[in-house]
């Protein structure tokens, strides 16, 4: 654990900046547009290359030295951010620099994920694998309780430039951190070596892998259908607390704190307990009970107190969720196929978001929130449950999204194949073990 807690450290530090440095230029996009369309643009171009480049990116993992893919996931985005800060200072950013360094960005993080995903799968042993997921979900959470109150307090104090240059600095310390461990590369399995092929062949193994076995499609499926329905609500935090409070920066910090506690916790929680013995029960009780207590709480309030329980309970659940779904895949799948098949996982369960990112800016802009004035067409019907006014329709928008997902939950239970994932399918070194010793026997 030494060394992945070395790692682990370098990220808490890199994710702090990376999160002020967010908050910072949402606020100052937000100033400047006055709309959630423009917020979810930004979202849509930081993610979309990230997912479309996912299964090559992944093939290049398995290909590559896995430390080096980190530190140059790590280093793309700090670039983004060093253009991002002279543009700032010399008075020439435009909300267009934001998309372009967005989709810069997400192109070298579609490596970041495989590369990580796969390197604590040769780090640590399996009955590690669901406390390194709580650790990294940790040190997300940690970063966003500190960087919304940091952020608002340094804005006025060194400026958004300021801030952009401390986020510069903490990409340093994460690829310092990197520097200093060792990484092994996994062994070549058998299953690996029959899968070996050109980049165009290992681009595709993933999904070959995945829609090979039921029960794999179906849990990432899951993942599928609760992205798209969290993204068309969670884009519209920020837009819908600055509408229904005046552009109240500081409550907005708050929220966003608070459900960084919530991360923290519930990361903490997983770190270490390691999740329920059942890890598929950590997924689907997790979908339901964070649609529930989350999505769904935060649509049906209109102030500081009811958004902060409702991302407290988001915050806290997801990292168990996540962080069960990430076990169940390090144990079935075989190390030396993990950057192809995780790289595919993630545009299978990630696809939505950017679709979701691109419809919800306008939808909101142009559907729920006029229907959610004082006098719209749906006022009256949704009025006694959200309010009518500035930031009704968006709020709307999460009271849907929740009970949504809390059905893909259910629904999970439903499927046999979902619902037994880890007795249908062996764990990799089970299989690896029982062809060792059948060849033994053969021998």
């Amino acid at each position: 654990m030494r060394a992945f807690t070395i790692v682990w450290l370098g990220q808490v530090v890199s994710l702090l900046g990376t999160a002020m440095t967010q908050f910072a230029l949402t606020l100052w996009a937000y100033q400047l547009t006055g709309s959630a369309t423009a917020l979810a643009l930004v979202a849509f171009f930081n993610f979309f290359p990230t997912v479309l480049l996912s299964p090559i990116a992944g093939a290049l993992v398995d290909r590559w030295n896995r430390k080096l893919v980190m530190m140059l996931s790590d280093l793309g985005a700090g670039l983004a951010t060093i253009v991002i800060f002279l543009l700032y200072v010399s008075g020439r950013l435009e909300m267009w620099h934001l998309y372009v360094a967005g989709a810069f960005t997400g192109a070298f993080q579609a490596f970041q994920f495989p590369a990580y995903s796969a390197a604590i799968t040769t780090m640590l042993p399996k009955t590690q694998y669901a406390r390194a997921s709580g650790m990294l979900s940790l040190a997300e959470s940690t970063s966003g309780i500190a960087a919304p109150v940091l952020a608002a307090v340094l804005i006025g104090v060194i400026g958004i430039g300021g801030i952009m240059l401390i986020d510069i600095v903490t990409f340093l310390v994460a690829i310092g951190a990197l520097l200093l461990v060792f990484i092994p590369q996994p062994e070549m399995s058998e299953e690996g070596r029959q899968a070996q092929g050109s980049l165009w062949q290992d681009s595709i193994f993933g999904f070959k892998y995945i829609f090979h076995i039921p029960s794999l499609l179906g849990l990432q499926l899951s993942f599928f259908a609760t992205n798209l329905i969290g993204t068309l609500a969670f884009t519209l935090t920020a837009p819908m607390i600055l509408a229904r409070t005046a552009q109240d920066q500081l409550v907005l910090g708050t929220v966003l704190s608070v459900a960084g506690v919530g991360g923290v916790l519930g990361g903490l929680l997983l770190s270490v307990w390691g999740g329920p013995k059942r890890k598929i029960n950590g997924v689907l009780i997790g979908f339901t009970l964070e649609s529930l207590l989350g999505t769904l709480v935060i649509g049906l309030s209109s102030g500081l107190v009811g958004w902060s329980i409702g991302v407290f309970f988001s915050g806290f659940m997801i990292p168990i969720l996540n962080g069960s779904n990430q076990a169940i895949w390090q144990a079935k799948v075989q190390p030396d196929l993990q950057g192809r098949v995780f790289a595919t996982r993630r545009l299978i369960a990630q696809i939505t978001i950017p679709l979701a990112m691109l419809i919800t800016g306008p939808l909101a802009d142009r559907v729920f929130e006029p229907a959610m004035m004082p006098g719209g067409a749906w006022a009256s019907i949704f009025g006694g449950l959200v309010g009518a006014g500035p930031g009704s329709g968006m709020s709307l928008i999460f009271v849907i999204s929740g009970l949504l997902g809390a059905l893909v939950g259910l629904v999970g239970y439903a499927i046999p194949a979902i619902r037994n994932v880890e007795t249908i399918l062996p764990d990799y070194d089970a299989v690896s073990l029982k062809a060792a010793v059948e060849g033994s026997a053969a021998a």
